[in-house]
């Protein structure tokens, strides 16, 4: 007969095995990592990032307004018991989050929501920094109407506006017979400036822990402040706050008010920290004018990717955008206005290439409207990324940008507009 020892190794083996086979059946829970919330007057977007891939469904509830979200195989964790605190009042469109154990098994998120919102709720697979991600976008059921906006905010009747721009269809002729250095405009001009990234997307991130999407903001809200001021001109934002704005759709805005000019704002980064200088781009047809350009310009357009675009939304407009007839005319214009703007910026700073450069950058692809990207520095660069920080740097790189902008329109006066603005 075996002995005692033969038989408490034989049990323990035994327990192994059983504890094994249970474990090797069972699926372990799905962790809920973080909860961001980014509102917006365009809209609010909710992130659950998560550990592993996740089963849900969603459905809208009315008296009183919510969306509810049903998460199988969802522990429910410190992360979700937290979700109340992520609401701020001013959010426009959700009062409150809350979650809890709808039924074993299943975890129900519930956004009490301040009206009728049209959401779209979808995933993305981990990229970059981030795990798995269910994004619940919540857009109002009327769009808001980048246009209208900007009227209303300057106090102008669209009707008003329209009689303006005709009004000024012979002056548009005028500054042509001034001094090519006198940067007067002859009509109102309107012109969009687009901080890069934002939201979810960070960025480049310098080593001092500076955020592209901040610098790039606060830079262009002081290049607002001084066109705003300048008599004949108006900008307009592609975002005033830290959310994300798919690139088609900053395109997209930039026609509705019919722009004449969009002005993208980034911050460069490198693999060395020796990288230094400011840079200009315009989009290219063909291929890219360097390898350099080719890499910036796909590292640009990956953000949607980072940032979070609903791929079941399909946008029909970039992809006839360069068979537009005015493509090549809309390019020389802007590669006048990127040199233009780059000769200013080579009095602030190091120019890290000479020329204005040009590649494929999705959000320069308005075929109608002149389209820069200016990097204003290298955020990898730790003297930059300082110089990038301090407030009267980023006032003298939008004055830079403003003085190339007006020496643009004293030589390429505005036409006039033969209506306020594309609608498609």
């Amino acid at each position: 007969m075996p002995g005692r020892r033969e038989v408490l190794k034989f049990a323990a083996a035994s327990l192994t095995l059983l504890v094994s086979r249970v474990g090797a059946g069972a699926t372990a829970a799905i962790s809920i990592l973080a909860v961001r919330v980014w509102p917006a007057r365009d809209y609010t977007r909710v992130t659950l990032e998560h550990d592993q891939a996740i089963k849900y469904s969603h459905m809208l509830v009315k008296d009183p307004q919510r969306l509810v979200l049903d998460l199988e195989g969802v522990e429910f964790n410190s992360v979700l018991q937290m979700l109340p605190s992520k609401v701020i009042d001013a959010d426009p469109y959700i009062k409150l989050i809350r979650a809890g154990r709808n039924k074993p098994g299943v975890v129900r998120v519930v956004i009490e929501l301040k009206g009728e919102v049209k959401p779209q709720v979808f995933s993305l697979q981990p990229i970059g920094e981030y795990g798995h991600r269910l994004v619940l976008d919540l857009y109002p059921l009327e769009p808001i109407d980048p246009l209208m906006a900007l009227l209303e905010k300057s106090g102008e009747s669209p009707l008003k506006a329209e009689s303006a721009l005709d009004g000024h269809a012979k002056a548009a002729e005028r500054p042509a017979e001034k001094p090519a250095e006198k940067p007067e405009i002859a009509r109102l001009v309107t012109i969009v400036l687009d901080p890069g990234h934002g939201g979810e997307d960070p960025g480049a991130i310098g080593r001092g822990g500076s955020h592209e999407k901040n610098v790039t903001l606060s830079v262009a809200r002081r290049l607002k402040e001084k066109i705003d001021a300048t008599p004949n001109m108006r900008s307009v934002l592609t975002r005033d706050g830290d959310y994300f704005i798919p690139l088609h759709q900053r395109v997209q805005k930039a026609r509705r008010v019919q722009a004449d000019l969009f002005v993208s704002v980034h911050a460069d980064a490198f693999i060395k920290s020796t990288a230094r200088g400011s840079s200009v781009f315009v989009l290219s047809e063909t291929g890219a004018s360097s390898s350099a350009a080719r890499w910036l310009a796909n590292k640009e357009n990956s953000a949607d990717l980072v940032g979070g675009v609903n791929i079941g939304v399909k946008d029909p407009y970039l992809a006839r955008t360069l068979l537009d007839l005015s493509q090549t005319a809309t390019i020389n214009d802007s590669l006048k206005l990127g040199k233009h703007v780059l000769g200013e910026l080579g009095r602030i700073n190091t120019l890290h290439k000479g020329q204005v450069e040009q590649a494929g950058f999705a959000v320069l692809k308005a075929p109608d409207i002149p389209s820069i990207l200016i990097e204003t520095a290298f955020i990898s660069n730790p003297e930059e990324e300082a110089r990038l920080n301090d407030e009267a740097y980023q006032d003298r790189m939008a004055e830079a940008i403003l003085k190339g902008l007006r020496r643009y329109f004293a030589k390429n006066p505005p036409l006039a507009k033969s209506k306020l603005a594309r609608l498609d």
